[in-house]
């Protein structure tokens, strides 16, 4: 036993200098080595979406909604009707702006959001993005729903030949891609999500209870 004791002593050495020389690489080594700086400082930063924005409701109200959705998204036309009410409920004192967030799983729903985009050129964003949400259950299953939706261009007194060439033009692919890229910047990663006066909403606040709760909060913040 007493040979081996210089080499216990030598071992508990080196086992003390090598857990030291750890601790010292770790105390001089940042915490965000893995992410860049310049992407931790943007990633909370909102990016702009399309401009002009598609909006409706008090142009000085004291509370907004942006909802990022998808036309095809089963939630989201659910949760159409009651963002109806809410609107007709709250008047002047609450806005809203949409932004499309076409899903990949969804197989015309970048069609649909080129073509409220193509009837926006046009001046009637709205009135298809409510025909688009009521017609859903037609639309997707058409064999190619951009003929319904000429239809429906069609019964909104669009001109259908500049609504065609548009659904497919640059502009409105260049909007989408513009809402896309400012809901992923603000943590967006499935539809419906809803943003009151830029704070997204919970899931458990995405009831029509919740939401109206969540507007009333939003109105007392305001004094309303």
């Amino acid at each position: 036993m007493k040979r081996n004791l210089p080499l216990l002593l030598i071992l508990s050495v080196l086992v003390l200098a090598f857990g030291a020389g750890v601790a010292l690489y770790r105390a001089m080594t940042p915490a965000n080595e893995t992410t860049p700086p310049t992407q931790m400082a943007t990633a909370t930063i909102p990016l702009p979406g399309a401009d002009p924005m598609r909006v409706r409701g008090g142009a000085n109200a004291p509370v907004t909604i942006e909802e990022f959705g998808d036309f095809e998204c089963p939630p989201c036309g659910a949760l159409h009707p009651e963002l109806v009410k809410i609107e007709k409920e709250y008047g002047d004192r609450v806005r809203f702006i949409f932004r499309e967030f076409p899903l990949q799983i969804h197989k015309f729903a970048y069609d649909a959001a080129r073509s409220a985009e193509a009837a926006g050129a046009q001046n009637k964003f709205w009135e298809m993005h409510d025909l688009l949400y009521e017609k859903k259950e037609t639309w997707r299953l058409a064999p190619d729903a951009r003929v319904l939706f000429v239809d429906y261009a069609r019964s909104l007194g669009l001109d259908t030949e500049r609504f065609s060439r548009d659904m497919i033009g640059d502009l409105a692919s260049a909007r989408v891609a513009l809402d896309m890229r400012r809901g992923k910047s603000m943590g967006v990663v499935g539809t419906p999500s809803l943003f009151i006066n830029g704070r997204m909403l919970t899931t458990a606040e995405m009831t029509p209870d919740g939401i109206r709760s969540s507007i009333q909060a939003a109105l007392r913040e305001k004094g309303q």
